[in-house]
């Protein structure tokens, strides 16, 4: 990395059991949940990892030492830059969370994900990342429920727009598309991808990746329930 790579951000929960992916009980426990949310995450640091010429940073809620998979994620965070997110809701969280890379990193375009696309490859978000360095403003990433998995911005500053978005709603990736081009910005699609919310995603998700670590998270649990899943995919 360089002091002119784009940043490439990662705004997460620290897997903590009853603290993250609730949607997935049922049929999965808080454990197996926040299991599942782990195994997500890593792999997730790992595709940042492989990005060629980015600086990878995290903004992070929540108590890690208490996360499932904690001394592996530590691990998996040497080098990052890691920052506490701040805010009470996930629009504050995310409007802070670029300002605090603005002012950590100032003039660096920015390239935001979650910890939702546990499928994601190194070579998205390396085009992206091209895109922002070479002069795009503002992209974004589409997921298949509605909202969005990747949102870019070339400065960091124009994310203040998004206070007022609501989210987890099925036109949050419209609302926030509009808000972004009212502020004056040519909005720029990146693939539509699906995230994981529910079960059957994560069902889903797992076998388009069967080898990493969230495949083997969902595929370990109990035949019990994943097979009615698999069925229903």
């Amino acid at each position: 990395m360089s002091a002119a790579d784009p940043v490439l951000l990662v705004l997460a929960k620290a897997p903590v059991p009853g603290a993250v992916k609730t949607r997935l009980s049922p049929p999965a426990t808080p454990e197996q949940a926040a299991e599942i949310a782990a195994a997500s995450l890593l792999d997730t640091l790992d595709t940042v990892a492989a990005t060629p010429a980015v600086t990878p940073v995290i903004a992070l809620a929540g108590d890690l030492s208490t996360a499932r998979r904690s001394a592996e994620i530590h691990r998996a965070l040497s080098g990052w830059t890691v920052l506490e997110q701040r805010g009470s809701t996930f629009a504050e969280r995310l409007v802070a969370a670029y300002a605090d890379v603005g002012v950590r990193f100032p003039g660096r375009p920015l390239l935001q994900i979650g910890m939702d696309t546990p499928h994601l490859h190194w070579s998205l978000l390396d085009a992206a990342a091209r895109r922002l360095d070479a002069g795009a403003r503002a992209l974004l990433g589409t997921a298949l429920d509605g909202g969005w998995w990747a949102l870019g911005l070339g400065d960091p500053d124009d994310a203040r727009v998004l206070r007022t978005v609501p989210t987890s709603r099925p036109d949050t990736g419209a609302l926030t598309r509009r808000a972004l081009s009212e502020h004056g910005l040519r909005v720029e699609p990146l693939p539509p991808m699906s995230d994981v919310d529910t079960m059957a995603d994560a069902v889903a998700v797992a076998a388009t990746v069967p080898g990493g670590r969230f495949a083997a998270a969902v595929f370990d649990l109990r035949e019990s329930w994943l097979v009615p899943l698999r069925d229903q995919a």
